[in-house]
């Protein structure tokens, strides 16, 4: 677990830049004022809009205990950070599907990156110090849940000081040396907390309240194009075909590089029988480099399915390659070779898979088949 504040210099040109891959973004925060305006020009009632980054009085008095005001101001952001994780204070846990306001955050102990630095853009304020929310492009991770792919990726917190720019680390993931690190403006921080509980909603099985907090999310930011393909899955997922790929086409116009939004609307024109411009958009989102391994297994098992077995084969190494931990692209490669006949190549790949996760899907499928004779 990484917690603890880097700096980078301020000159690099990709810190402030006012793009980002995964959201709409702004030069500075927007502050509270400024944020219940925006919501009154789109038609939404600041009061219904969970903004996860305000704190209570309690937490107020909480923090000027912890980083008094005579704290020099470059001491500050330390001083905060230890008094949130260490043992002796509230010593906050990463959990890395607990979405939460800092309010929720303070009692409970527990956040994933965007829950801490909701709390920590709270405090921090309060206690002097102007911290914006971040977009980090650098991290993003790939998990399977049923018929959802879920793509995660990383915001943080990050201070600017003119001379170097702070930023906090709070994640599972490896230290990396961050290339693309983006501003993102409160309204948009607001958006990405309505979208994420809409996306667990989703994971839960729970469409109609996914569908609440993804149409509040695009209401609030309606730049936010992961929140657009959200929506679309939540709106697919409801039977609402052309809404969906209404949403997902609105993704793609806001962000040309977002390979799940071609990739979740090539799988809609596919559903409904447009087969010629659902392989087009999956060309397109192959050029844009995608890390998802299991763009690659849909790929495989498609052509597959359509005779094309050496196709297949690049399609399920180039999955096995982004996920060698991963025992379903082994058994994708063993029903590969069960369907050319070649069992002993498959029950290879099988003790491959079953060495990982015997309890996957795919690997059941294979020892299923190979329990048979390999018979279809």
């Amino acid at each position: 677990m990484l917690m603890r504040i880097r700096s980078l210099s301020a000159a690099l040109p990709l810190l402030l830049a006012a793009a980002l891959a995964v959201s709409g973004c702004a030069s500075a925060p927007a502050g509270g004022g400024d944020v219940a305006r925006a919501l009154r020009s789109r038609g939404l009632d600041p009061a219904t809009v969970v903004i996860p980054h305000e704190i209570s009085e309690e937490m107020q008095i909480w923090v000027h205990r912890e980083v008094p005001d005579s704290t020099p101001i470059d001491q500050r952001l330390g001083r905060l950070l230890a008094a949130i994780i260490d043992p002796g204070g509230l010593k906050v846990e990463y959990e890395p599907r607990h979405t939460a306001t800092a309010r929720e955050v303070f009692r409970s102990r527990r956040a994933n990156c965007l829950a801490f630095t909701a709390l920590f853009v709270g405090l921090a304020r309060e206690v002097g110090v102007p911290v914006s929310y971040l977009d980090v492009d650098d991290i993003e991770k790939f998990e399977k849940e049923g018929d959802l792919v879920v793509v995660s990726g990383h915001v943080s917190a990050g201070y600017n000081s003119g001379s170097e720019l702070k930023i906090l680390d709070f994640s599972a993931a490896p230290t990396v040396q961050y290339r693309k690190v983006h501003l993102i403006s409160d309204l948009t921080a607001v958006a990405l907390y309505h979208s994420n509980l809409g996306a667990e909603a989703l994971r839960a099985g729970q469409n109609d309240e996914a569908l609440a907090w993804l149409r509040k999310s695009v209401t609030i930011d309606p730049d936010l194009g992961r929140a657009w393909v959200n929506y679309g899955v939540a709106l697919r997922r409801g039977g609402d075909l052309k809404a969906a790929e209404a949403a997902y086409r609105k993704a793609l116009e806001l962000e040309p590089t977002a390979v799940s939004a071609y990739q979740n609307l090539a799988a809609l024109l596919r559903l409904r029988g447009d087969d010629a411009e659902a392989g087009d958009l999956l060309a397109l989102s192959e050029r844009q480099g995608t890390r998802n391994p299991f763009i690659y297994l849909a790929l495989g098992d498609l052509s597959l399915a359509h005779g094309r077995p050496e196709e297949a084969r690049r399609f399920f190494r180039k999955s096995l390659r982004l996920y060698p931990k991963s025992a379903e692209p082994y058994a994708a490669m063993g029903l590969l070779a069960l369907s050319t006949g070649d069992t002993s190549d498959a029950a290879r790949w099988l003790r491959k898979a079953v060495a990982i996760d015997q309890e996957n899907d795919r690997v059941k499928e294979l020892a299923s088949r190979l329990g048979k004779g390999g018979r279809g």
